[in-house]
């Protein structure tokens, strides 16, 4: 697939240099291919689009003007001048697109624009401006006006007030069939087989409106009702003028429930329009809303397995939606089309087109959907952020998607991140993440941690080390059964020189606090052969070792331990000999709460624990704790997460018991927390302790977001200083929905709707996603880890990137003079005068 320049899917099309307008040859591929008897290009394509939205005239225009001898017709339902909601904001980037593949477009767009800059949020009487953001929207009418007129200047048939055939009978009558029939798409219903989809409802409602008059800027504003909390979005999209006021969209929304107690159900859209005119005065000044066949609704979320079958191929809402707070629907949907139609004109024949088409288009989308599904919980949960001081909101809301950031934001408006700084306490010139945080006697000079990360590398109990194949035999079984196996295993488990040239490392590396990885509480609770534990005395002499140098060599840095017992994912190869695959040999009897394998027919059947054997385990995290205390670390975490023994305890997809640890989620934690308390009364009362748990199992019938708040509030009770909140690895057929920092909205939830200090973890890769949640109030401390291998010394760099050189993150004194980035080459160097 070739690339293409300008625009945000490569915008620039092949054959654009013909006069706009001009009716000619633009198409300049001659290449044919026939598959099904389909065609490309140059010999009459017979093309059936069904939807006359944005998108599907955009599709329609750019493939007629690629090629006129095609024949290409919009289907549309509705009358030309019919449309739903009101305005239609489009980026720069799209817009830049939109200008090279199509010039007359984009000028006729062009004259219609209203431009701003401003985002206001108003909360609680008080209105916040952020500059800098750039925003140019347009009505919906005009800009389907627009792509009428192209279509007929360019011959594209426009068919409106009727219902398209069934999508069977055009796909067999022509070429391409391009389904643009919106979010409630016929065309994907009736090969719902082939294309797979997934339409998730979500839990607000809201409604689109209008006002007429024209914002001066992108509008946020709160309503906190006996109710709860329903809140407005509004933006220009007509300037005031001559021809009158101009005039704004106004969505309103709100979590079903509240719209339900706030009498909104069963209201026609007469009344909705004047009772939300009377929730958002500091917006409208008590004027009118009017509508536009408005209804509430709850919005859709549709993602699709495949986009395309056989000459069959879904664009904009019938493949893809994004929540409407990013604005990004429309955008889509053109995005799409430009690629759709440069796709059929660049590959040999339609299978090949249709694939590079969703193999350009599907990364872009998926990408959108993550942010906009962070937006959309965002306002989902809105009601936990409303007590954050009002910079901090205002922050927190601009960065909910997650795409605009700390470092973005002060570049757009310095000013207004100046202010959330100032009001968080964050000393100036201080980025936030090299503020200090407290947690009982223990002070972290920055909010960095090395997150717990398994290394197996320990010694093998032959004198050689786990992660070394060919030092020795692997471990025979007599040493390492039972749940209370314990001292006298010779060398098993031993950390040795890698563990202290690791973790030594990344303490010399300048973050607060340095997590060793999961050090096990018997030989029968490690994960693999190569675990680390603490359950012999040479173990502690060891770990000593690691903590003295961390002391003595990077004063200031933190070290914690995690204790954690592998359950039934215990008796395993090394991660890179096959990760959760049963040892070849030597392998040891493993246990959880129920007799349930990690996977079935691969990995052993666990045995379930009886009560007296759970007394002993929970002796062996107490043995393991005193002897982290005598070891020197500064923290203890207890590990309930990824489905090790604990976490296995927590999930009703592990726990089947029948007893007084299995059932409701009260039952399940009863074990967890009984570890919990034993361990705390005996780890030293000045050093704090906390619990990483997963927050959700990533399947169905796992932990509920009702449950994982519920986890989290009895630690706390229990006296856990942090929730460090991971997600997941709890059973094999997980579905997690990986991205950037994937997983710090469910740390999020959890420290804004029970005010625990958290830990966030889960692909945070740069020093600018930190500052990002710790100042939006998302998090307390941020673990990294794949970061911390890439580079050990990552946040002594984010400093020296940052330009910061204060107390929370000293250099080394061996390593001061490496504290500001080398030059990189010639672009460094100093430039002559060339001019007088």
């Amino acid at each position: 697939m070739s690339g293409r320049p300008g625009g945000p899917a490569g915008a620039a099309v092949p054959g654009t240099g013909a006069p706009t307008g001009s009716g000619t040859g633009t198409g300049t591929s001659t290449r044919t291919g026939t598959a099904g008897g389909t065609r490309t290009g140059g010999d009459g394509m017979r093309v059936a689009v069904i939807g006359g939205g944005p998108g599907g005239l955009y599709a329609a225009a750019l493939l007629k003007r690629l090629d006129p001898s095609r024949s290409v017709t919009v289907h549309e339902r509705n009358a030309p001048e019919d449309t739903f909601g009101f305005g239609v904001v489009l980026s720069d980037e799209t817009l830049g697109g939109i200008e090279h593949a199509d010039p007359a477009v984009y000028a006729a767009l062009k004259r219609e624009f209203v431009r701003w800059d401003d985002i206001d949020i108003v909360h609680r009487g008080r209105t916040l401006t952020s500059g800098g953001h750039g925003f140019a929207a347009l009505g919906r009418r005009r800009l389907l006006g627009v792509l009428h007129e192209r279509c007929r200047e360019l011959g594209v048939v426009l068919r409106f007030r009727s219902e398209a055939p069934p999508a069977a009978q055009l796909a067999a009558t022509h070429d391409l069939m391009v389904a643009a029939d919106g979010v409630h798409s016929a065309t994907r219903d009736a090969f719902a087989s082939a294309f797979r989809p997934k339409v998730t409802t979500h839990r607000c409602r809201y409604i689109w409106l209008a006002a007429d008059f024209a914002l001066d800027a992108f509008r946020f504003e709160i309503a906190e009702t006996e109710h709860g909390v329903l809140q407005l979005h509004a933006y220009p999209y007509e300037s005031a003028g001559e021809s009158g006021p101009g005039a704004s969209t106004v969505i309103v929304e709100a979590r079903e429930e509240v719209w339900r107690a706030a009498g909104f159900e069963g209201t026609d859209e007469r009344a909705s329009a004047e009772q939300c005119a009377k929730l958002f005065p500091e917006t409208l000044g008590g004027g009118p809303l009017r509508g536009n066949n408005s209804q509430w609704i709850a919005f859709r979320t549709v993602v699709n397995e495949r986009w395309s079958h056989g000459n069959v191929v879904l664009l904009g809402d019938a493949a893809h939606t994004a929540h409407f707070s990013i604005g990004s629907g429309t955008k889509l949907a053109v995005e799409d089309a430009l690629a759709l139609a440069a796709c059929v004109a660049e590959q040999p024949d339609l299978p090949a087109a249709l694939a590079a088409y969703e193999e350009e288009r599907r990364p872009v989308v998926l990408s959108t959907q993550r942010a906009a599904r962070g937006s959309l919980e965002w306002f989902e949960d809105l009601a936990t952020y409303t007590g954050q001081p009002p910079r901090q909101f205002a922050f927190n809301l601009l960065t909910r998607s997650r795409r605009v950031t700390h470092d973005n934001l002060r570049l757009r408006d310095p000013g207004f991140v100046a202010g959330v700084e100032a009001e968080a306490g964050v000393p100036e010139g201080t980025p936030p993440m090299f503020t200090p945080f407290r947690l009982r006697e223990l002070t972290l000079r920055n909010r960095v941690v090395v997150s717990a990360m398994d290394m197996y590398s320990a010694e093998d109990g032959t004198g050689g080390s786990g992660a070394w194949p060919g030092t020795g035999p692997e471990p025979g079984p007599g040493a390492e059964t039972g749940p209370g196996a314990g001292p006298g295993a010779g060398g098993l488990g031993t950390p040795g020189d890698f563990h202290l040239v690791h973790l030594g490392a990344r303490a010399l590396g300048g973050a607060g606090l340095v997590m060793t990885e999961m050090v096990c509480v018997s030989p029968g609770g490690r994960i693999t052969p190569g675990c680390t534990g603490l359950w012999t005395d040479g173990q502690e002499a060891a770990w000593s070792r690691v903590t003295g140098f961390v002391h003595a060599q990077s004063p200031g840095t933190a070290i914690g331990v995690q204790l954690g017992h592998s359950g039934r994912k215990g008796s395993t190869r090394l991660m890179w000999e096959g990760i959760d695959e049963p040892l070849p040999e030597g392998n040891w009897p493993v246990v959880a709460p129920s007799p349930l394998p990690y996977r079935e027919g691969v990995n052993q059947v666990p045995h379930a624990l009886t009560a007296g054997e759970m007394a002993a385990i929970r002796e062996e995290f107490t043995e393991s704790a005193r002897r982290a205390a005598r070891a020197g670390f500064d923290l203890l975490e207890l590990h309930c997460a990824h489905g090790y023994l604990l976490s296995s305890f927590l999930s009703p997809l592990t726990n089947r018991r029948a007893d007084a640890y299995g059932g409701g989620i009260d039952a399940r934690l009863r074990f967890p927390l009984e570890v919990f308390d034993a361990v705390r009364e005996v780890w030293p009362r000045q050093r704090p302790m906390t619990v990483r748990v997963s927050a959700t199992d990533w399947a169905q019938g796992g932990l509920t977001p009702e449950e994982s708040l519920r986890v989290a509030a009895a630690f706390r009770d229990h006296g856990a200083d942090a929730i460090d909140v991971s997600t997941g690895q709890v059973v094999a057929d997980e579905r997690p929905d990986f991205g950037r920092s994937y997983q710090t909205p469910y740390a999020d939830r959890i420290r804004n709707a029970l005010g625990a200090p958290v830990i966030a973890v889960g692909a945070i890769s740069s020093w600018d996603d930190v500052n990002s949640l710790l100042l939006a109030g998302r998090a307390d401390l941020c673990a990294l880890g794949r970061p911390h291998l890439y580079d050990p010394h990552w946040t002594l760099h984010a400093a020296a990137e940052q330009g910061y050189q204060g107390p929370g993150a000293p250099w080394p004194l061996p390593y001061r003079a490496g504290s500001r980035r080398p030059p990189t080459g010639r672009t460094d160097a100093p430039k002559p005068r060339l001019s007088l």
